[in-house]
């Protein structure tokens, strides 16, 4: 009897044992310590947004005046890059003004960057820009130099006003869209011609 009960007793402490053992071997490895490369990638701040906003509509003044307002559903800025820039991943809507706080221009695009050190916006996939003529152009890629006060484009471009409907490679603009020239005209089609197809 007293046989069985150390035996039960050795089987316990043996049992208890094995389970401490294996915890600590379990706990030990799982502890092991990260790759340098592992703990920057977790902590670079360069991988984070300093800001990050969703449904965005701000207005930037000039003399008090209302010269451009941004409305974004989302919003990056990344000021701990070595080249700073703020993204727009779901599109930006941009609304330019006249001294007189009248809708000037307006441009859309479903992806835009705004690249801080050359002052340079990029929107791109779906950009159409509408001047106060109602003249609509239409490309892939667009650049706004926001120091220079233009906009222009390497890409094909059209152009929709009520006449006629102008397409070529390259473009150039003010900010207003209104004095513009395109580099390549690749075709022109008078709207009389079309509607009557």
């Amino acid at each position: 009897m007293r046989h069985n009960y150390l035996n039960s007793i050795l089987t316990k402490k043996t049992a208890g044992s094995i389970f401490i053992l294996l915890a600590v071997l379990f706990f030990s490895g799982a502890c092991q310590s990260n790759k340098p490369s592992e703990i920057k990638a977790v902590v670079d701040e360069e991988n984070f947004p300093s800001l990050a906003v969703n449904d965005l509509e701000t207005v930037i003044t000039d003399s008090g005046r209302v010269a451009y307002r941004f409305i974004s559903p989302e919003m990056n800025k990344y000021d701990n890059r070595q080249e700073p820039y703020t993204e727009f991943p779901r599109g930006l809507h941009l609304i330019v003004y006249n001294k007189q706080e009248e809708i000037d221009a307006q441009i859309k695009s479903r992806y835009a960057i705004y690249h801080e050190k050359d002052e340079l916006w990029e929107l791109q996939n779906n950009v159409e820009a509408v001047n106060f003529k109602n003249e609509v152009i239409n490309t892939e890629q667009l650049f706004w130099d926001a120091r220079e006060h233009r906009i222009f484009s390497d890409e094909f471009i059209k152009i929709t006003t009520d006449q006629e409907i102008l397409t070529g490679y390259g473009f150039e603009s003010d900010e207003s869209l209104e004095n513009y020239t395109i580099k390549n005209i690749s075709g022109i089609l008078a709207i009389e011609e079309e509607e009557t197809r």
